[in-house]
């Protein structure tokens, strides 16, 4: 879904506040690994969409992609995709946006781009664009109005157009609101704000801009203030304007990190309280991958509260265009979330029911999907799981730690500890298990939950389980067990 038309949604309730998130790919595969940890942990919040910058010169290009792939797919939230024209031919631009049309992301945040590393100005590379609205026009015309196209915006105008006294002249500024307007009319839907701490420069920049014609919904970029020097390094890079009051209040607390973070929390507050005052009832938050600032500021706003997660479902409402119709999923999907996707991705090429064509490509063996876990959790998999076992009834003693929720992980799941409707009854599993009889997949009976439970709800019924579920289980009980040349008594599945 286009992010215009969330915003347009959220429109017709007067009540109702647009939020949303931005990050950027992490330098190591940790980082990526803990980035979806913690995005997920966000996107529990519902934000309206999230978005994942563009590395300076393209450096990112890759990694942005498959990032943008997984938040879209994986995660389930509504993805807009940075995209700048530093360094970046044609050829490169459309492979870009094919590849994110065709994994069903309809959302670009098109820039210019700052210079490659080492580089002091934008250089037009051959073949490629000189300015964002060029970008522009080009995805209006090769894609129509498949994507929504959002433009950045700057309140004390780009900070090529600011001079050495930290300000733009009143022509310089006016310039820049011209162009603002020529990428509006060049096709863009939406347009979010550099980061900005003086908001009377905001709200100012606002009118300015309905005065000269522009009409689509601006969104006020904020960024939190987590760190001292980091937030002096990005206002210095972006030649933003810090008022006088608030290096007066960072300057006796500068090297208190905790007491920092907490003024750039009640700072965040107060701006965004003023910004919804005015009638704008969309916030953007520039997190720098750090969650607890940004979630703070929101729950300051009585906009989230953290008892109060909650699901309409007990998974996450596809965001791919080509498969937001879909409203099922095996009841187990969550264990595997990256290879149910992969396996149905091509699920239109599926003719002829479950047992069709062996020759088709969607018909075959299940892939490794089920090992391709994240690195840092294998390094939580070996600490609870590759430990010295002295009898068979130490093997009885992991299953049953985990039951009780004392180990977070298991070698067959992607999950993080139990799932809810587990625990009703893992006091029961917990004796099961201490008694030898170790259980692969359990499930309590219900009757008459409704659907829509946070707890059972498309759980009742049947118990349906993954067989490589139980054959992956089963194959590590025994490799496990065959080390003392013992079998275990025996594997049930509880109900």
């Amino acid at each position: 879904m286009k992010i215009i038309e969330k915003i347009r949604d959220a429109t017709a309730d007067p009540n109702r506040v647009v939020f949303s998130f931005e990050f950027f790919p992490p330098k190591t595969e940790d980082g990526v690994d803990n980035l979806f940890e913690r995005m997920d942990r966000m996107v529990a919040h519902n934000p309206s969409f999230c978005d994942i910058t563009w590395g300076a010169g393209g450096t990112t290009a890759d990694l942005t992609l498959e990032i943008a792939n997984r938040m879209q797919n994986i995660v389930c939230v509504e993805t807009m995709m940075h995209l700048t024209c530093t360094n970046m031919p044609v050829e490169k631009i459309d492979h870009a946006l094919q590849t994110i049309k065709s994994n069903g992301l309809q959302n670009v945040l098109a820039l210019r781009g700052d210079p490659p590393h080492g580089q002091d100005k934008f250089v037009q590379v051959e073949g490629g664009f000189a300015c964002a609205r060029d970008l522009v026009k080009h995805i209006r015309a090769k894609y129509g109005d498949y994507f929504g196209i959002t433009v950045a915006g700057y309140p004390e105008a780009h900070p090529d157009v600011i001079g050495s006294d930290g300000l733009a002249t009143a022509e310089g500024y006016q310039k820049d609101l011209e162009y603002l307007k020529s990428k509006f009319d060049a096709g863009a839907d939406v347009i979010v704000t550099q980061l900005f701490y003086d908001t009377d420069t905001f709200l100012k920049f606002v009118n300015d801009c309905r005065q000269i014609g522009i009409t689509c919904p601006i969104v006020p970029g904020i960024m939190p203030i987590n760190n001292y020097k980091g937030f002096l390094r990005m206002t210095g890079f972006c030649k933003t304007k810090i008022p006088a009051d608030i290096m007066s209040a960072l300057e006796p607390i500068k090297d208190n990190e905790e007491a920092v973070k907490s003024y750039g929390v009640h700072l965040g507050t107060e701006m965004c309280k003023k910004i919804l005052a005015h009638g704008i009832k969309t916030l953007h938050l520039y997190t720098l991958n750090m969650e607890k600032s940004a979630l703070a500021i929101l729950m300051n706003l009585g906009l989230i509260e953290e008892s109060k997660i909650s699901r309409s479902l007990p998974w996450r409402r596809p965001t791919n265009v080509f498969r937001v119709k879909e409203d099922v999923r095996p009841i187990f999907w969550a264990n595997r979330p990256k290879s149910y996707i992969s396996r149905t991705i091509g699920w239109d090429q599926y003719p002829h029911g479950r047992w069709g064509d062996s020759c088709n490509p969607s018909y075959g063996a299940l892939t490794d999907y089920q090992f391709m876990r994240p690195r840092a959790r294998d390094k939580k998999l070996i600490e609870e799981w590759v430990v010295p076992l002295k009898s068979v009834e130490d093997i009885y003693e992991r299953f049953r730690m985990y039951c009780i929720g004392k180990l977070r992980t298991n070698p067959w799941s992607e999950l993080d500890g139990l799932q809810p409707e587990t625990k009703i009854i893992n006091e029961q599993l917990e004796r099961i298990n201490a008694k030898g009889f170790l259980t692969i997949n359990s499930q309590p009976a219900v009757n008459g939950e409704k659907s829509d439970s946070p707890t059972v709800g498309g759980c009742k019924g049947s118990l349906f389980l993954f067989m490589h579920d139980i054959f992956w289980s089963y194959v590590y009980s025994i490799l496990v067990c065959t080390s003392y040349r013992k079998m275990p008594n025996f594997l049930i599945q509880v109900r």
